[in-house]
């Protein structure tokens, strides 16, 4: 398996040539799509996060949840993604949307990584043209347990709980899409837009890792990490194993989930 962050220069020392996969998403009525379509790196496809990378999304389950294996199957094969391919997403954000693709193929066994500094990083001319990439086969996986949250899981103390979101919805000051302000009681803010720099590139490992010590992450600690709605939190956990912490658990429900049922819920620092 890839390292889950790769810049170009790792891209090019790659033994096979990669797919580039645009994944950016916005969240103030943005179009993803429309960004791709103004730009995109050469031959890259466009996955949209909420009808590719989610199953529909309720209260009872949260904005975002993961598609069935074989609904994310379908989607890969139709998008062009193979079972051999190695995907290579990119947003305009750090990577916080991104991560979600990474996470989904790394999680059953495909290699995926973040394209380090993301859309900005390419120094050559973007494309407008849409790929024309035949469909291609892409194996329905299971999503493995151990490496997926409940809601049970995200409120015990068995586990180092971590809230990706900025720090003012973890707060409870803050609350533009969810049911309640707040986050789950016990966890930690670990804001994921952090874990790039101002020129959108990851920290190295060592700035990574004393983040995540400070939220009370150390080596073979068991982790559940979860954001809004399990986009954002894949983020963390990528970083996490980038920063050698081991791969962590998606609560895909998230707070979208957590906020809809009348469980108590925390606010400030």
């Amino acid at each position: 398996m890839i390292d889950p962050v790769v810049d170009l220069d790792g891209i090019r020392a790659l033994p096979e040539p990669v797919l580039f996969a645009d994944v950016r998403h916005y969240l103030d009525g943005r179009s993803g799509r429309a960004a791709y379509d103004r730009g995109h790196l050469p031959g890259a496809i466009f996955v949209d996060v909420d009808h590719d990378l989610a199953a529909p999304g309720s209260a009872a389950e949260g904005r975002h949840p993961l598609p069935s294996p074989e609904a994310f199957a379908e989607c890969m094969a139709r998008l062009g993604v193979s079972d051999d391919d190695t995907v290579i997403a990119y947003d305009d954000a750090g990577g916080v949307t991104a991560a979600r693709l990474v996470w989904m193929l790394r999680v059953i066994g495909q290699d995926a990584a973040l394209l380090d500094g993301g859309v900005e990083a390419y120094a050559g001319a973007l494309e407008t043209a849409v790929p024309d990439r035949p469909r291609a086969t892409f194996t329905a996986r299971p999503w493995p347990p151990e490496r997926l949250a409940g809601i049970e899981d995200a409120t015990s103390a068995s586990f180092v709980v971590l809230d990706a979101r900025q720090p003012e919805r973890f707060r409870g000051e803050s609350e533009p899409i969810d049911p309640r302000a707040g986050h789950i009681p016990g966890a930690r803010n670990v804001p994921c837009r952090e874990n790039v720099g101002a020129d959108g590139r990851f920290l190295p490992v060592e700035l990574l890792r004393r983040r995540f010590a400070a939220a009370g992450v150390t080596d073979g600690a068991s982790v559940v990490s979860y954001c809004g709605s399990g986009v954002t939190a894949c983020h963390n956990l990528l970083a996490l194993e980038r920063a050698g912490l081991g791969p962590g658990r998606l609560y895909p429900g998230s707070w979208s989930q957590y906020s809809a049922t009348d469980r108590p819920a925390a606010a400030g620092a």
